[in-house]
């Protein structure tokens, strides 16, 4: 059940916890995060050149804007990006143990980010929207590890991973409010495989989830039905995006939390892959 063909190390080893990319249209570049330096990264994949630019003490996740702009996830709540400025908004906790983590935006322009305990403690975060007129609204609470979200092409399906749980949930989603119902269930990861981490959705419905701890990315099937299995040279992989012509790449970011100071892997390094399937424009924030 393994895909075809190679996965492609594109980057040196660039980041400690390399997470959240996203395919930034305006700059045709890939965007992620080097979480807790703060730091946002992005790679060329013509020149293959890799900026770094210093964001907030903690950059969690990053999402497009208008004009080339993003919206940021950074320690304890939100921030708007331009290329020169970074506007902090309010923080929405002030509890110095808990941070923001991944994130994304859904199909009516709002940006979505969950949280989670510095230690991982359990029930501590919390998943929270942030709307265009700039107002913060928590959607879910008693969360471990708020990690992956990504809606369908059709937005009419979210996927939602809280890692303690080792499962990837889906929502049935309103086209008219966006309100999240129905969490049930798609896919539940076995014990030895990993932890399910950061997802996308590819054009076809499938889901890719990055697996920590377990040195893959795996593609489910809408109804659950593992159909693919990426082998990633790392034991960490964080979070996977398409991106590139056609969005036919699938990017792949990796952490190097943990790991013994000795460790000579690729670990903090961005991987490419070519699944044989397409993705599609990640949704931006209208704000």
């Amino acid at each position: 059940m393994r895909a075809a063909g190679e996965v492609e190390q594109v980057t040196p080893v660039v980041a400690g916890h390399g997470e959240g990319p996203v395919w930034c249209p305006a700059e045709q570049r890939l965007c992620w995060v080097d979480l807790l330096a703060g730091d946002l990264l992005s790679y060329d994949p013509v020149t293959g050149g890799v900026r770094r630019r210093h964001v907030a003490d903690v950059l969690a996740a990053v999402r497009p804007r208008a004009g080339g702009r993003l919206v940021a996830a950074v320690e304890r709540g939100f921030a708007l990006l331009t290329p020169d400025a970074v506007e902090l908004l309010p923080e929405v906790w002030a509890d110095p143990s808990v941070r923001m983590n991944d994130g994304g935006c859904d199909p009516l322009g709002r940006f979505w980010c969950g949280s989670m305990a510095y230690d991982a403690a359990p029930g501590r975060g919390a998943l929270y929207r942030l709307d265009p007129d700039r107002s913060v609204h928590t959607v879910l609470t008693g969360v471990t590890v708020s990690n992956g979200l990504a809606w369908t092409r059709d937005g009419r399906t979210a996927y939602y991973v809280d890692s303690a749980t080792r499962r990837v949930d889906a929502f049935d989603v309103d086209p008219v409010s966006g309100e999240l119902t129905d969490r049930r269930p798609v896919v539940t990861v076995p014990a030895g495989a990993g932890l399910p981490d950061g997802l996308c959705v590819d054009a076809d419905g499938g889901i890719w989830v990055a697996l920590w701890d377990g040195g893959a990315v795996h593609r489910y099937t809408p109804d659950g039905r593992l159909s693919a299995v990426v082998a990633v040279p790392v034991a960490r992989p964080t979070a996977c995006t398409f991106g590139g012509p056609g969005y036919a790449d699938l990017y792949v970011t990796t952490s190097r939390q943990g790991l013994p100071a000795d460790d000579r892997s690729p670990a903090g390094a961005l991987f490419r892959f070519r699944p044989g399937v397409t993705g599609f424009a990640a949704h931006s924030f209208a704000g």
